[in-house]
């Protein structure tokens, strides 16, 4: 898996996830549980990795889908 995105917003987290879900591309949102080290404040970001052998499209569908920005480099 590899890193698409690193991001504080929850909107984007489960935009990202409803876009990898519907194109049928396996994701993770790992740091999710730092809310507790961090104390919910939202300082540490979450990242969003992808299967490997699909990030290129799933870069695609980012880019489609407007927030191509969001995307970490390649």
């Amino acid at each position: 898996m590899i890193e698409l995105v690193r991001t504080n917003d929850p909107v984007i987290i489960s935009f990202v996830e409803s876009l990898m879900r519907d194109a049928g591309i396996g994701c993770l949102v790992a740091d999710q549980n730092m809310s507790v080290m961090d104390g919910s404040l939202g300082i540490l970001p979450r990242r969003i990795l992808v299967e490997s052998d699909r990030a290129d499209e799933a870069r695609r569908i980012l880019t489609d889908a407007g927030i191509g920005q969001e995307m970490r480099p390649k």
